[in-house]
């Protein structure tokens, strides 16, 4: 729940969903800010966001994917 907050504060998020617990986690964001980035852009963002659990230790491994909100709409059908 705290790694939601942290996200959430740092970016605005039309989904976001966490699964996973500890060390690792798999998250899927979704996000009007991942317009016009790369696939590396965004996970820089999304890094840039969680440096400092990751500096810390608190936070080992996250896996995610990021979307666009029209990529969201698109891959729901």
């Amino acid at each position: 729940e705290r790694l939601k907050e942290i996200i959430l504060a740092g970016m605005a998020c039309e989904r976001l969903a966490l699964d996973g617990g500890g060390h690792r986690c798999e998250a899927l964001i979704v996000g009007a800010e991942f317009v016009g980035k790369s696939r590396v852009q965004r996970q820089q963002h999304v890094n840039k966001i969680l440096k400092e659990k990751f500096d810390s230790g608190e936070l080992h491994a996250l896996s995610f994917k990021t979307l666009t909100p029209e990529e969201w709409s698109a891959q729901r059908g």
